[in-house]
Order: C-alpha cells, then sequence, then structure tokens
C-alpha cells in the first residue's frame, strides 16, 4: 500500500468570492461547461458579498436592478431600487436555482496564489476557518482564477484622525461596522460625509417608532443628488403588455440606453448640467434654503459619483426639518459632538463616519507569476478583464457610470469563449502582453477620495484599444463584439514551451 499523501486539490476554474460577481461567474461558467470542476471559494460564513455585509440602516444598491441584476435572471420584485435583503433574496434565489450550492465553499479565504508556468497551474494557499473557529491551511491548485473579490477592503472602512476622538463620550460608529440591532431612537445624530452611504443612511434613520430625533449631515464638500423613483411605472407597463421576461429584457435595455444617454449630457455639458441638477434641488428643498452653499460642489458632474435619492427620501427629511446640512470643516470632537472650524458645535449622541472605503483589489492576495511578485502598478488592464503578464486570471471590475453587474455578462461570456478556444487547442496558458510603446495613465476616472488615496497602488490603463478601461456599458460593450481573442493574448501548452526550451537550448550550444 502506498503512503504517498494526495496531492492538493485540482479544480479547472476557481472562483473567489461569493458577492454578486462571483454569483454570476459561476452562474455562466457552469451552465456552458457543466463536467468542469468549478469551485467557489468565499472567506466570510454567507454569500452575498456588500449585501450581506453591510447592515446599516436603509443599505440598498444605487443602481436600478434592472441593470444591476444578471441578464439571464429576471428582476421580479417592483422596487427598481432596491433594499440589501430583496437584493440578497435573489442572489440566494440564483444560487438554489442553478445549483450552485455545491460549488460554494464557507470561510475559506484565499491568502496568496502563485502561478507556475512549468505546471500551468495556480497554486492557493487557503486559511480555512472551521465551524469551531479553529484554523488551517489548505492547498488548492487551479487552472483558471475568476477573482470576484470587489474592490475595497472588507475588513476596513476609512476613517480620518479626529483630533479629539478620544473625548466624545457617545458611539462613534462606521457603516461598515454597523452593530446589529443598534438603537438609536431618540438620539442626535451626526453623519459625517455626504456620499451615497450617508444619502441612504439619513432618512433611513428618521423612520418608524425608533426614529432619531435628529440628523445633521456634516460635510466638508457638497455632492451632486439626484431623486430617481423607487418604482419604474414604465417597467410595471412593460412587463403587462410583454411579459414578465420581456417586460424586464425591454426595461434593461432602456434604462442602459438612460443611463447612457444621461453621462454623456452630464459630461458634455457640464455648465448646463449644474444649472439643471441645481434647478431640480431647489424645488427639492424649502424655499429659505442655502442650495448654493449646501448642494453646489466645487468639481463638475461625475467627476466624483452622483448620489440617488429614491423618491426624493433624503430631501423629504430636510423639509420636514428632521434633518439638516452643515458644510463645514472639522476643528475636533468634544465629549458632546464635534466643534467646527467656523466656530459652531454640533450636539451629537452618536457620531456615525460615513467617510468612504479603502481600495483593495484582489482582496489583499499576494500575486506571483513563477517566483516574481506581480506588481500592479506595473501591469496594463486587457480588455478591463485581464493584466498583462498575469496568465488564466480574470478579474471582475465593474463600471463607476453604469451598473457594475453590467460587466459580469461581458467577462461571463468572455471566459466562456477562453476556455473554449483552449479546449478545442490544447492550450493551457493564455496571457495578455501589452504592445510596446503603449502609454498608460490612472485606470480610474473619478476624483473620488477613496480612488485617489488608491490610484498608485493599482493597475494601469492603456491609451488604445483593447487596453483602455471604459467606465460606461454601452461604450465598453463595442471592445467585445466579435472576439475578444486578438493578437494581444498569447496562447501556449506545455508540449510547446518544453519544444521552444528545446529549440533554445540546441541553438545555444557551440
Amino acid at each position: 500500500m502506498s503512503n504517498t499523501a494526495p496531492g492538493p486539490e485540482y479544480f479547472d476554474v476557481v472562483i473567489i468570492g461569493g458577492g454578486i460577481s462571483g454569483i454570476g461567474a459561476a452562474t455562466y461558467i457552469t451552465q456552458e461547461f457543466p463536467n468542469k470542476k468549478v469551485v467557489l471559494l468565499e472567506g466570510r460564513d454567507s454569500i452575498g458579498g456588500t449585501w450581506d455585509l453591510f447592515k446599516y440602516p436603509g443599505i440598498r444598491s444605487d443602481s436600478d436592478l434592472h441593470t444591476f441584476a444578471y441578464e439571464f435572471k429576471t428582476w421580479k420584485d417592483e422596487n427598481a431600487i432596491a433594499d440589501a435583503p430583496l437584493i440578497l433574496d435573489y442572489l440566494e434565489e440564483t444560487v438554489e436555482e442553478y445549483g450552485l450550492a455545491d460549488r460554494v465553499r464557507y470561510r475559506h479565504k484565499v491568502v496568496s496564489a502563485a502561478w507556475s508556468s512549468d505546471d500551468a497551474q495556480w497554486l492557493l494557499n487557503v486559511d480555512v476557518t472551521e465551524t469551531d473557529g479553529t484554523m488551517r491551511r489548505e492547498v488548492i491548485r487551479a487552472g483558471w482564477v475568476f477573482g470576484a473579490t470587489g474592490y475595497y477592503d472588507y475588513e476596513k472602512g476609512f476613517t480620518p484622525e479626529f483630533p479629539g476622538r478620544e473625548d466624545f463620550t457617545g458611539d462613534i460608529i462606521h457603516p461598515q461596522h454597523w452593530p446589529e440591532g443598534y438603537d438609536y431612537s431618540g438620539k442626535k445624530v451626526v453623519v459625517i460625509g455626504s456620499g451615497a452611504t450617508a444619502i441612504t443612511l439619513i432618512p433611513s434613520m428618521l423612520e418608524g417608532d425608533g426614529a432619531a430625533a435628529h440628523v445633521t449631515m456634516l460635510q466638508r464638500t457638497p455632492t451632486y443628488i439626484l431623486t430617481l423613483p423607487r418604482v419604474d411605472a414604465l417597467s410595471l407597463k412593460l412587463t403587462r403588455l410583454l411579459g414578465e421576461r420581456g417586460g424586464y429584457l425591454a426595461t434593461r435595455w432602456k434604462n442602459i440606453f438612460i443611463d447612457w444617454t444621461i453621462v454623456e449630457l452630464l459630461t458634455r455639458f457640464p455648465n448646463a448640467s449644474r444649472r439643471y441638477i441645481r434647478s431640480v434641488n431647489v424645488k427639492e428643498l424649502p424655499a429659505d434654503f442655502d442650495v448654493d452653499k449646501h448642494f453646489n460642489p466645487p468639481y463638475n458632474p461625475w467627476e466624483q459619483r452622483l448620489c440617488l435619492a429614491p423618491d426624493g427620501d433624503f430631501f423629504k427629511s430636510i423639509r420636514d426639518g428632521s434633518a439638516s446640512v452643515v458644510t463645514d470643516r472639522i476643528r475636533r470632537f468634544t465629549a458632546t459632538g464635534i466643534e467646527l472650524e467656523s466656530g459652531e458645535h454640533l450636539d451629537a449622541d452618536v457620531i456615525v463616519t460615513a467617510t468612504g472605503l479603502n481600495l483593495r483589489l484582489f482582496g489583499g492576495i499576494d500575486l506571483t507569476v513563477d517566483g516574481r511578485p506581480v506588481d500592479l502598478p506595473n501591469t496594463v488592464v486587457y480588455r478591463g478583464m485581464m493584466l498583462s503578464g498575469v496568465p488564466n486570471w480574470m478579474n471582475a471590475i465593474g463600471y463607476t457610470k453604469s451598473s457594475w453587474t453590467l460587466k459580469i455578462g461581458l467577462l461571463g461570456k468572455s471566459i466562456i469563449e477562453l476556455l473554449r478556444h483552449m479546449d478545442t487547442h490544447g492550450y493551457d496558458t493564455a496571457v495578455p502582453h501589452a504592445p510596446a510603446g503603449v502609454g498608460t495613465r490612472s485606470m480610474l476616472d473619478l476624483n473620488s477620495g477613496y480612488m485617489q488615496r488608491a490610484k498608485n497602488d493599482l493597475p494601469r490603463q492603456g491609451d488604445v484599444m483593447p487596453w483602455k478601461t471604459e467606465n460606461v456599458f454601452l461604450d465598453d460593450r463595442k471592445m467585445y463584439r466579435g472576439s475578444v481573442i486578438d493578437q494581444n493574448l498569447r496562447f501556449s501548452s506545455r508540449l510547446e514551451r518544453e519544444l521552444s526550451d528545446r529549440t533554445v537550448v540546441e541553438e545555444a550550444r557551440p
């Protein structure tokens, strides 16, 4: 009897991350290749990613679900702007409907990934947390990796250093770490920040019997905010006319074109766009409200993300006096609130630091190729899906100006094409190579703080197709027309590499 221990388990495709990207990728791959060994590794003990992690009041999508949901699975709820529990239900339905439950391994956190050209495989080191809390290290081999880890640090949100923080006698909470069941009823709350999280939190904390006494949004810089109906009335009509599936697809494409048109207009005509958004805000706010002080950003629309207020709930909370906006800078925290540079003092029982996220691609996984660390800032993104010099690894990085999930459909179809092409021709390796002389620039097109903090640590984009990174779906879709296989992708097999190496050795002999 052999005493040889079995080697690491092998999978044709390993998907890292059980959020909306990972579940979507797993569905595309397993439906097309039911006989391939595919596993989804999720570091936490449940699926859902963002929609399961964040627990702050009112957590919802900032995009309509007809475009944020998958192309292959109809969004059936009448709410186009949906709260996290509805989105989580949708993802759990997808896992059940497409038979993914047996392919998911929970509490499996990938900490490093090493590519070997000799073996044409990734070797993944995985920390596995057992149900009793103990941890063990597991090694998994993979022919391909689909990185669906999102783009931010799941463990820690961004919080600036505030002088006097230790003096405050109330609670300080970052939305990424909201305590479950936290009671803020009857309390005075100051929310620091004016991004999507703050715009969501404020009206939600003022609802129902457990409402806060008053919520103040303290911002250093104003944000553009537009109102959008929570229920898409035209979608309901299209569904009655075309049926559930037909109505969903028709609404999806309607919204894709509307979103593209809005982005084009706002970016091409920034001055007119500023005036339009201001006129909308004036109608939503009290007559004596200082719109130009609190809702007149110093940057143009879409230089940072726009925020949405479903049914104008954020503006309603200001009109009824339960919420207020202060534009100022923080001097220090005090025992009872926040002292501002203007000299004003904001009394608070609770301070919510809605100050943003920390970007972190690949979930902090250490990447090496043939023993050399992958230096992300020196890689170039190919078609927004792979990195130059990194074999058999696809990234799920969505859009900044379109629904994130629209990208997943393009990526799912692309990895299917690549896998089929490699199977047909006997290849085991595919790696993008950027042509000599290609110019590069930041892959980010927004100047939001959390993006600017991370831009020097991220891959670059090129200045020519297919190395440019488009951040609007309709523009990006053009790059995926036809085949994604071109001269920038180099395919090889182990036999070809052995023959090539042998030729090099023979030619080098005297």
